[in-house]
């Protein structure tokens, strides 16, 4: 959809957000660049496409639509042949009681597609605008499953034995190992896969996806086409393609469905041959605000407060893949303006922060977290951000850093937050800096969260029950008087607010589990039957006071300082996860799982 410049102008007037001093800056780079404006407007973050298509759609006076793709019906999408889609950007997504045949374009304006689609499918047609992405990834559901796509592809004459020297070829760009490549990232992005696992085995290669946290097995690959695959993807990394015995990590980029994905690519050798791990981030994303990852009440003050301090320390722990980058990229995000200097050192850089200068660790060239940290202290930074504190010295570095009028973020590997006080005295940090540094720290976990369309209320077996009650002493009356209370903060919080109010008093364990939600067995096409769709976090945010501090100046116990910060109002992890059970956001498994509450 193209948009003039005059219209484009009139919607960022219209929307109250820009004077014509903000709007000036903007024509000017729209002469400059020779774009139009529409695409200006959208590279500067000034506004989003869907932003933008929502008041276009409402100058025009036709119905803005959003969807899911992956959600889409095979039989009214097909409605539409897939050559006549594509060419005209068109697709139907639903077919109402009326039986009206609903379509979604990306440009509304194509009087050519409009009169063709009322030819094709009759009068009874609504037409609706959607974002250029949304059409583009309705369009790839056309496709089959991954199976069935790969078959075709493989069909094509591929002879190629991971023993045998590779070809250029082979692995050109319009090969069938390429598009082997092309289809098993696509796959992987439209499932809304995090990694993407290439193993070799024994007699075959088999292609593993990690979904909300789970991997799940999704095709099994003739041996034979390993070399070509692993050297495919090499090339896009810019790796060394005849090295095999080492460890490689690289970087590319892909655009799926309108939308730019980076893939950090890992390649390990194992006995059967080479595997690879490809981690997808999506560098078209918006960074999520607090609230929807999943915080609220006194957690969320306190970060809130925290991280307005002209300088000081917060620190976010968790295991591997608990979430923690995702959670500093939306801090970041909330504090990134023109007027502050927000630098980072990351191994690897993740998510790429505009306006932010961020370094990638870099050991073969002496680039590590600490001398990567004394650099950006010589680059007038305000806020400074450092991947991991690993050891004593970056520790000193980032403790001095904030002392000295520089706010600090950064990440640390231990179970909980109270632990992460002793974790730095152990780093040899003097208890007195500690105390007078750190601000904040965020302990987190990600549980599956359940699928809205069909999680269902259900009363676990005894045995949950009686595990349920020792691990979260629900046999005592102040507990349950306090987790009511808590339900209905959360409530007030946007936590789970299509699971209703809370509709009594829990007043005993009984009826602290008649709250409780499951995953449907069979779950439903939202979901693509798993019962889960997305994951939220689970947090608890311990705040230094003044006794807190004293406790860390005398050497206490993690334990100890646990408690103390629990009697001043710290919801734990495993309560967090246990009121966003009782909100239908997980399951009390879930929370279980991640969390190992005994």
């Amino acid at each position: 959809m193209r948009i003039s410049d005059a219209i484009v102008e009139k919607l960022l007037k219209a929307s109250g957000k820009f004077s014509d001093e903000q709007i000036k800056p903007l024509r000017e780079q729209e002469k400059t660049e020779k774009k139009p404006l529409q695409d200006i407007v959208i590279k500067n973050n000034a506004m989003t496409e869907k932003e933008l298509t929502k008041l276009y759609a409402e100058e025009i006076e036709i119905p803005y639509i959003e969807f899911s793709p992956r959600e889409l019906s095979h039989e009214i999408l097909k409605l539409i042949p897939e050559r006549i889609a594509r060419q005209y950007k068109a697709v139907v997504f639903s077919v109402d009681e009326g039986g009206n045949r609903l379509i979604a374009l990306e440009d509304p304006d194509d009087i050519q597609a409009i009169n063709f689609l009322r030819k094709e499918l009759g009068a009874n047609i609504k037409l609706h605008i959607a974002t250029e992405s949304v059409i583009q990834g309705a369009l790839d559901q056309y496709r089959g499953n991954i199976s069935s796509e790969l078959t075709k592809v493989i069909s094509s004459d591929v002879s190629t034995d991971d023993e045998e020297e590779i070809t250029e070829d082979e692995v050109a760009e319009d090969s069938p190992i390429a598009q082997t490549v092309n289809l098993i990232i696509e796959y992987g992005v439209n499932s809304g896969a995090s990694d993407i696992h290439i193993e070799p085995r024994e007699g075959y290669v088999v292609i593993r996806y990690r979904v909300d946290g789970v991997l799940r097995e999704a095709n099994k690959l003739p041996r034979k086409l390993l070399g070509a695959l692993v050297s495919r993807i090499k090339i896009l990394s810019n790796l060394k393609i005849d090295e095999h015995r080492a460890p490689q990590d690289g970087r590319f980029k892909v655009e799926v469905s309108g939308l730019v994905y980076a893939l950090r690519v890992s390649t390990l050798p194992i006995v059967d041959g080479e595997k690879v791990v490809m981690r997808i981030l999506n560098e078209s994303s918006k960074p999520s605000t607090l609230e929807e990852l999943g915080f609220w009440g006194a957690a969320l003050k306190i970060i809130q407060q925290s991280i307005i301090q002209p300088h000081g320390m917060v620190l976010v722990t968790g295991p591997t893949g608990s979430g923690k980058s995702t959670t500093l990229f939306s801090v970041l995000s909330m504090l990134n303006s023109p007027t502050v200097n927000i630098s980072t050192v990351e191994d690897p850089v993740e998510y790429r922060i505009f306006g932010a200068n961020q370094v990638q660790v870099n050991p073969m060239a002496g680039m590590t977290f600490t001398n990567g940290l004394r650099a950006l202290l010589r680059q007038d930074p305000n806020i400074i951000m450092v991947g991991e504190i690993r050891d004593g010295e970056t520790a000193q570095l980032a403790v001095q850093a904030a002392l000295t009028g520089h706010l600090v973020f950064s990440t640390l590997h231990t179970n909980n937050a109270a632990t992460c006080l002793p974790r730095l005295l152990d780093m040899k940090i003097e208890p007195f800096l500690i105390a007078s540094t750190v601000r904040a720290v965020v302990g987190q976990r990600l549980v599956r969260r359940l699928c809205i369309d069909c999680r269902q209320k259900y009363m676990p077996p005894d045995a949950t029950m009686q595990r349920l009650a020792s691990s979260f002493h629900l046999d005592k009356p102040a507990v349950m008087k306090y987790l009511h209370e808590l339900e209905g903060q959360a409530l007030e919080g946007g936590i789970g607010k299509a699971a209703g109010k809370p509709d009594t008093e829990l007043a005993s364990t009984e009826q602290a589990i008649k709250h409780l939600w499951q995953a449907h067995p069979d779950g439903c096409d939202t979901c693509n039957h798993t019962g889960y769709r997305g994951r939220i976090g689970i947090y608890e945010v311990l705040d230094n006071t003044s006794n807190i501090q004293k406790m860390i100046v005398t050497n206490d116990t993690s334990e100890n300082i646990q408690n103390t910060a629990i009697e001043g109002g710290m919801v734990t992890m495993q309560i967090d996860g246990l009121v966003k059970a009782l909100r239908g956001q997980t399951t009390v498994e879930e929370v279980l799982r991640v969390t190992s509450v005994e």
